[in-house]
């Protein structure tokens, strides 16, 4: 059985990574339309090695008979459009921050907590989770499940491309014009992004964390475990794709280096690289196109009774956004929770 799948926001970063994705897996197509703004509508679009789409214009679209639509246009065109789609019958998978602390809307990492999928039906409604958040779940559920967290305090290494075309032109364009004694004017990010990193992502809150540090933390709560308690630094680094993160877990019980090694070794999506030498870890550079989340440099903490850290690393268009987004649609149709509407 093939569906009918759209994708919206398809000349994007992560839409193209998306399309990309959906050929790359095979996933099971009778058709896929790219969707976008009227000012993108005409354009062409390549989905697989040999197929060309023509964007379509979002606002005109008709979702009736679309199966699944994978979502990445913005929250606030989501927040119009999304609902929109499924009110026509279509399984909406949204990339986009607008629904996922909704209580009725799963928000899942198919390896971490696919049985979530079940509560879809209330809204037609699926949460891609933020892309700092996928990687560190990925890592830290293999190890809850040894030994339960009680606490992690992350700082993330995020590039450029998390915030879009705009920002990795930004910084290819600072980064050119430094050699050239050009100055670095900041248009997207609030300070020159070339040659240097940026403790900022998103809007402040009252508190003084940023938007994308309270939703790291909100969201591996309604993951993982509501218990887990998390404290998070984002950080903007002059890096193209990849995000970075420098992870310390405190546990409510000990676990040993050997037991939390065999966890992250077993588990889906990840691959444990681990040497002690130099060059024996994975960097931004190392994960570009690869779908795994790799973990590197993992220690005993010795400043907490039961302490682990590590770092991990992975493409945050990929896993992060897109590789997520068709694994849900993956996980929806392994679970029998998919009918065509199109049949």
């Amino acid at each position: 059985m093939g569906y009918r799948v759209a994708v919206v926001g398809a000349t994007g970063n992560v839409g193209r990574e998306m399309l990309k994705t959906l050929a790359e897996r095979a996933f099971p197509v009778s058709e896929v339309i790219a969707l976008a703004s009227g000012r993108s509508a005409g354009q062409e679009i390549s989905f697989g090695e040999k197929k060309v789409l023509k964007v379509q214009n979002l606002e005109k679209f008709d979702f009736k008979g679309v199966d699944i639509a994978l979502f990445s246009p913005g929250a606030a065109i989501s927040a119009v459009h999304a609902p929109r789609a499924a009110a026509a019958g279509c399984v909406v998978i949204d990339n986009t921050s607008q629904f996922r602390m909704d209580a009725d809307v799963p928000l899942v990492v198919p390896e971490v907590n696919p049985h979530a999928l079940k509560g879809f039906r209330k809204r037609r409604i699926i949460a891609n989770p933020n892309c700092s958040t996928i990687q560190m779940v990925l890592a830290l559920k293999p190890l809850h499940d040894v030994a339960r967290i009680k606490r992690v305090v992350v700082a993330t290494y995020q590039s450029v491309s998390g915030a879009g075309k705009e920002a990795m032109d930004e910084l290819f364009t600072q980064t050119r014009g430094i050699y050239v004694n050009d100055a670095a004017t900041p248009e997207v990010f609030t300070k020159p992004i070339a040659f240097n990193c940026i403790p900022h992502i998103d809007k402040f809150m009252d508190d003084g964390f940023t938007k994308e540090e309270w939703k790291m933390a909100v969201e591996t709560r309604k993951i993982l475990d509501p218990d887990i308690q998390v404290s998070a630094t984002a950080v903007r680094v002059p890096a193209f794709i990849g995000h970075g993160e420098a992870v310390n877990v405190e546990f409510e019980s000990g676990i040993t280096l050997e037991q939390a090694f065999d966890a992250l070794r077993g588990a889906p999506g990840l691959t444990v690289l681990d040497r002690r030498e130099d060059g024996g870890y994975a960097t931004q550079v190392d994960v570009a196109g690869e779908d795994p989340v790799f973990v590197s440099r993992l220690r005993v903490d010795p400043t907490v009774p039961h302490g682990l850290a590590f770092w991990c690393v992975g493409d945050n268009l990929r896993k992060g956004a897109a590789l997520n987004a068709v694994q849900i649609a993956e996980e929806l149709v392994r679970q029998g929770l998919l009918v065509s509407e199109s049949a």
